[in-house]
């Protein structure tokens, strides 16, 4: 079995994860290097391990996770299924069975939220570990003075927590907003359209998903 050590340690995966934030830092999008894919890969197996599954469908959501960005390389516009593609092609010649890279490429090609839908559970879970990676250290801008709304959005989060909540009922993302650099309603007209996914995600897993801003439960 092709493990999620052999593909964190793969050279062509490194470089195209690297030169695809290179890619969307020279279009002025918020950060999607290492940092970013780690964090989704391991909150997918986490929150798949939490709900009971297998550990490979864990390992498979690991994968997914690190790898689901790797089409940026080529263009943002239908990254998800550029993506899937390379993801394919370099999952089979590391000689991953077909049923495993199926589930793989059909989660890492439905994770954008343009054509995004959960379409079994590793896809579910890397589209709610993704669409709730919302932070400060995202904003590659520095001079607050020329943020664009998708910088003063992600620069407002003070603090963000996504969690299965104890009786694993919901899956809750938890925003600390400064409303004084993005009001909350900024932050719905950003996002909106990814928390509502990250609730039809949350669906599919037999969960709820609620946003809570500020202590206040928003959706």
């Amino acid at each position: 079995m092709i493990t999620p050590q052999q593909v964190k340690d793969n050279e062509q995966i490194k470089t195209y994860i690297r030169r695809a934030d290179e890619t969307l830092g020279a279009l002025g999008f918020t950060e999607h290097s290492f940092a970013h894919v780690t964090r989704v890969a391991h909150f997918a197996e986490k929150l798949l391990r939490e709900l009971g599954f297998d550990d490979r469908t864990c390992e498979l959501a690991w994968i997914a996770g690190y790898m689901h960005d790797i089409g940026n390389v080529i263009n943002r516009i239908d990254h998800a299924q550029s993506g899937a593609v390379m993801a394919f092609r370099i999952l089979d010649k590391l000689g991953m069975p077909a049923d495993e890279i199926a589930t793989v490429c059909s989660a890492i090609g439905n994770h954008d939220e343009s054509t995004a839908y959960p379409v079994n559970p590793v896809a579910a879970a890397l589209i709610l570990a993704d669409k709730t990676d919302v932070r400060r250290t995202r904003v590659r801008n520095r001079d607050k003075s020329t943020f664009d709304i998708h910088d003063r959005v992600n620069y407002a989060v003070e603090k963000a927590s996504t969690t299965l909540t104890d009786d694993k009922t919901a899956v809750e993302l938890a925003l600390t907003l400064d409303t004084e650099m993005s009001p909350v309603m900024a932050y719905f007209e950003i996002f909106l359209e990814r928390m509502l996914l990250c609730r039809k995600a949350a669906e599919r897993l037999g969960l709820a998903f609620r946003l809570i801003v500020n202590g206040q439960t928003v959706l």
